[in-house]
């Protein structure tokens, strides 16, 4: 029986490189070059450090690596920066965390809307990953056309696609 994996993945290895992009162009802007601006990832926790010297600064920052991430094909949906904080020398600084996998929530909400639509196919919760099985591919691809169409709050991506 055909059938698809829904995951939502971000490799890490681009993002390294995006960051890395990215201090390289906050080192040579005119506007960030006298002060202190800081961009730092940690890997293995999937999280970005922002350190600027004020809120225009730190804006600065965040739209670079916005940037650099477009530029390296991540999508801009799967990292969400925390409100900035005041540190005890004066600046301002930011988390940032890469959303990888899917909820339990959100996975409902997508087999919600593949049961609304009425086709011919079953979708399975499996940890953070969602397995869509069907008697015709051509159900599986109707599926993949509805969820490219709607908004879920994540990045998808359809892997693993089985005859």
């Amino acid at each position: 029986m055909p059938s698809f994996d829904i995951v939502s993945r971000i490799d890490m290895q681009e993002v390294d490189n995006a960051v890395n992009n990215a201090k390289k162009e906050i080192t040579t802007r005119y506007d960030l070059r006298q002060s202190r601006c800081e961009l730092e990832l940690d890997r293995k926790e999937g999280t970005l450090k922002i350190l600027a010297a004020d809120k225009m600064k730190l804006k600065a920052v965040q739209e670079i690596l916005l940037v650099h991430l477009v530029r390296r094909k991540i999508e801009v949906k799967s990292v969400v920066f925390s409100d900035p904080e005041g540190t005890s020398q004066g600046f301002l600084k930011c988390q940032g965390t890469f959303i990888q996998g899917i909820d339990k929530d959100t996975a409902k909400k997508i087999v919600r809307m593949i049961k609304d639509s009425k086709m011919k196919v079953q979708a399975a919760i499996q940890d953070d990953q969602l397995r869509v099985t069907g008697k015709k591919i051509d159900d599986l691809q109707s599926v993949i056309s509805l969820l490219k169409e709607e908004d879920v709050g994540i990045p998808l991506q359809f892997v693993n696609m089985k005859d």
